[in-house]
This record gives C-alpha cells, structure tokens and sequence, in this order.
C-alpha cells in the first residue's frame, strides 16, 4: 500500500474556484492562496445567512490507543461517501497543529484515500492561521510585561500574572522558566511559561466568535493578570485588543479546500481535546450548514473529551443542533482495552474484545445521555476476523445503536457508503432530542462532578488546596455560569493513562483551575495534563524531508 504523502500527490485535484463553484459559491466571495486553497471572503456569509440549515453529524471516537482509530479518516472517508449515494455533503474540520505533525502523528489530515488535500500544505502552515493567533497571542504578553517595565499604571503585580505566551511546537523546555533577566533595560524578572498555541485562550476565542465584532469583545475579556489588591487586569485594559484583531482579521476566516474525491472541505481552527474544547470554529460549521444538506464534522480524542467539549461547550454557545453522532472503533484498539498488547494486534481473539469492548459500551452509553441517535463506525482492517466483526457488530445492536463497517483508508467513498446510508438512515429518526449535560447555572464544582461521575464514570472528584480557592474566586467573580473544559489524558476515561477499558473506583484529581474569560469557559486541569507536550524520543520530525524541487516527504 503506498504511503498517504503517495495517495495525496497522485491525486487528481480540482482548482479551488471549482470546488467553490459546487458550493455555487462566487469567484469573488473566496481568496485564493494557490491553486488548491481558499479562504472564505467576508462577502459570503450575507448571501447565504438566510439558507436552511443543513444536517450536522458529529464523528467522535473510543479513546485513542497507539493502533491509531482513524477518526479523521472516517470523517473525510464518509463525507465522501454521502456524495457517492447522491446527498451534498461537506466536510468541516480542525487545522492540525505543527506539534504533533513533528511529533508522534507526522500529519493529521486523514488517511488512505479518505484524505483531505492538500495534505502537506494542510499540515505544515496552511494558511497561516496558526501562526497568526501565536502572533496575536505574544503581541498581548509582550504588550502586559511592557506595561509593566514602563511604569505598571495598573499596578499589576508581577507574582499574579496569568496568561502565558505560546507557540505552536511540542517543546517541554518552554513549560516553566525565568523571563527579564540580564538589567534594568530587559524587563521585570519572573517566572514565566508557554502553551502550545492550541492550548491558548486566543485560539479557542477564534473557534467560537461569530465575528470580528464577537471577537474583539471576547479579546477584551482576556484575564492577564491581578493587581496588587486582587482586581483582574484584562486585555482590554492594556488597549491590545485592536492590535491583537488586526493580527487576526483574516484568520477568522474559514478555509476552503477538498477531499481526495473532491468533496469540499472546510478546515478552520484546531484547539486540542485533551488541553482545549476541541473543536473546529463556530463560523466554519455555520457556514458549512448554510452551505450543503449535511455537514460532517469532528472533535479531538474520544467521546469523553472532544464530543462532551463539542456538546457542552460549543453548541451551548452557538445553537448549534447536531443531529447524529458518529463513534468510530477499531478491533485493534478494543483489544487493546482488553489487554492486549501490540505484537498481538494481528491475531483473533474474542476473549480480548469482550474485555475491551466494555470502553465502546461506555461511550455508547454517554452519547445517549445527549439524546442523539448513535452509529458505530468499526473502521476496518485486513487483519480483522468476520468473527470478531460479527461480535462488535452484535454488540452495538444490543446497546440500540446503528454499526456500519467502513473501509474508507483502501477504498474512499465506496468503502464508506454502508456508512452513508446508514447516517442517512438515523437523521430520518424523529425521536432524536439534543439536550445538554447541564445546565448555566449549575455550580462550577457540580459541573465538574457531573462531567467526571457521568461521563467518566468517576466515584467523585478531589482537588488541590489551589483549585478550591481559585473555584471560589471563579464564582465570585461572577462566572458560575460558564461552562467547564476538561483538561485529562486522552488514553483513558479516567484521569491516569494506564487505566484501559472502562475503569471503576477511581476519583478525578483537579490540581488546578482557571477562567478563560474571553473563551467563556472554565478550564479544570486534572491528573498530570500538561498544556505544552514534549517530543517522544524519536520524532515524526526525523524522516521529514523535502527535495531540490520542493516536494515533501516523510508525513505519514
């Protein structure tokens, strides 16, 4: 089988204008950059503002193993398929991250041939979105620490200050350090620390402002920092926020590009699920609903994390309806949950399934909770069994959801359509009545317990002598009522990756808790998460390479 980088340069793309023009999108409502990529022109949404909404279906995973799940590539695979048996469909997904593209993935834009393309522009800089939040994100902590040297008007106090610059690389070095050493000319001396740029509160601000009015209200919330006498300093007392939306006045803009069977494709944003909400932007989702009859879309890691985030935070602040939610398995990962370790993968056994299956069950179960109907999307592989299918298969049945078998990595659309059809088929069930997990006004400590017992299957929550202060601060300041993001490892339901399958008796552990005021979430950080990840000891970033005549190689 040859290598994705292989499929995606042998693909046979259209020119964006004629991608755009399937959407009956105007020339001049897109900005080219190059042949094959688009930004959407603040043009379009008027025009299109008043269109019915499409359907949107939300493809979510099992938690991730080291077999690798395919999310990405089920979600390209089946928006490719809905166009095969006849429906307009778009796909609408998260930007990768340069981070984990050098790190362990070495690219995140599907696979086979359900990919979006092109792959190495999509995965190493695109459209400079990425580069212009890092951008906007520094220009404020160099703005806060200027302020500071230049006399601190505000009177902030150097000990209190919040908000950490980013970039966006895997580099654990940058996680704790000292800033303004060297004289009186370099500044204040104090510890500082960066995020990764999809960790960043400016990224998750883009992902859910409607516009560059929303967004420069949401900039001017940012929380930088404390007084002396305990005030919060924000951005927008620093007079940073014109600046910091100049930097982003065209990152807001979703990016149009397509699929390698030319289905359009809408790639905006990209906050991680294990740090951040973990989802594509606000206004890339709507405008893909204003723009075909159904919309596939994704959140990051599992259903635990990403779906929840995708729910409980991104619709709640959008309106946003999804109408169906895709749970994507694999055998090898659910006997992975059961026990099984790598070198074993390639081999039946039914034995380590029905101990690992009990992960998918748990998933199945928390979707429900949302009201949505449910398909299981078993993404297929040449080492599986039929037996071991029909178990999975069975399984699922029994739980009351959909199950398709996909094999969209070796076939595309075609290999996705039992999927397709069987999407189709659960966004005809009138029974179907989204509803959240809690609700505004809910305490900020009943919200994380809900999520953690409920979602996680935790016995209860502890925290840190920290977390409860800064949760009490929270609510006095008057932010009870924002949402919570979940910052955990994605390996597993609870907050410790080792624990597999679905794990039982364990209690969350909140070390440490923040507002994000401008996003309009509270972020709880739990276990040993980390908000700026390191490089594995040999990284993707070792075979990457790029020839004399600027083709790129080594992504995977």
């Amino acid at each position: 089988m040859k290598s994705d980088i292989q499929i995606a340069h042998e693909a046979s793309l259209m020119p964006i204008q004629t991608i755009a023009e399937k959407l009956h999108i105007d020339k001049d409502d897109i900005e080219l950059f190059g042949k094959y990529k688009a930004k959407f022109s603040n043009s379009l949404w008027p025009k299109i503002a008043e269109n019915k909404n499409g359907k949107l279906i939300l493809v979510t995973a099992i938690n991730p193993t080291p077999a690798g799940e395919g999310k990405t590539t089920v979600t390209a695979g089946l928006g490719q398929a809905l166009n095969v048996i006849g429906k307009n469909a778009i796909v609408a997904l998260r930007e990768p991250s340069l981070g984990p593209c050098f790190g362990m993935k070495g690219g995140a834009a599907g696979g086979g041939y359900a990919q979006v393309v092109p792959m190495e522009d999509l995965n190493l800089h695109f459209t400079g979105d990425f580069h212009a939040i890092t951008s906007a994100n520094n220009l404020l902590a160099a703005m806060l620490d200027n302020h500071i040297f230049q006399g601190n008007v505000l009177n902030i106090d150097p000990r209190r200050i919040a908000f950490k610059r980013c970039m966006d690389m895997n580099d654990r070095t940058l996680r704790h350090m000292v800033v303004g050493l060297g004289g009186l000319k370099d500044g204040v001396p104090r510890e500082e620390g960066f995020v990764i740029t999809v960790a960043s509160e400016v990224m998750a601000i883009l992902c859910l402002a409607r516009d560059i009015n929303d967004l420069k209200q949401r900039l001017s919330r940012i929380i930088v920092a404390r007084t002396r006498d305990g005030r919060p300093v924000t951005a927008g007392d620093l007079n940073a926020v014109g600046a910091m939306a100049s930097l982003l006045k065209d990152a807001i803009k979703p990016n149009l590009i397509q699929t390698l069977e030319n289905t359009p494709a809408i790639i905006h944003g990209g906050p991680f699920a294990n740090i951040a909400h973990g989802c594509n932007s606000v206004r890339a989702t709507l405008h893909a609903l204003k723009l075909a009859d159904i919309v596939v879309t994704e959140a990051g890691f599992g259903a635990d994390l990403g779906a929840e985030k995708f729910f409980d935070i991104k619709c709640r602040m959008s309106g946003l309806r999804p109408d169906c939610a895709v749970l994507v398995a694999t055998t090898k990962a659910l006997k992975y949950n059961g026990g099984v370790g790598k070198n074993e993968w390639q081999s039946e056994n039914i034995e380590a399934l029905k101990k690992g299956v009990v992960n998918l069950g748990k998933h199945i179960e928390n979707l429900k909770k949302y009201g949505l109907p449910i398909v299981v999307a078993l993404n297929a592989y040449t080492s599986d069994s039929p037996k071991e299918h029909e178990f999975i298969r069975q399984y699922c049945l029994d739980m009351g959801c959909r199950f398709a078998l996909t094999n969209v990595w070796e076939q595309g659309g075609k290999g996705g359509v039992e999927l397709a059809n069987q999407v189709v088929d659960a966004l005809d069930d009138d029974s179907a009545q989204f509803r959240l997990l809690y609700p505004d006004q809910m305490p900020l400590k009943e919200k994380i317990e809900t999520i953690a017992k409920e979602i996680y299957g935790a016995e209860g929550v502890t925290y840190s002598e920290g977390a409860r202060s800064m949760l009490e601060n929270i609510e006095d300041m008057g932010f009870g009522h924002f949402p919570v993001c979940m910052a955990k490892t994605q390996y597993s339901l609870s907050d410790v990756p080792t624990l597999l399958g679905r794990p039982t008796g364990f209690t969350i552990n909140v070390r440490e808790i923040y507002v994000s005021a401008g996003a309009g979430f509270v972020v709880a950080l739990t276990g040993s998460i980390l908000t700026m990840p390191g490089l594995p000891k040999i990284p993707a970033a070792n075979v990457i390479d790029v020839n004399e005549n600027g083709e790129i190689s080594g992504l995977f």
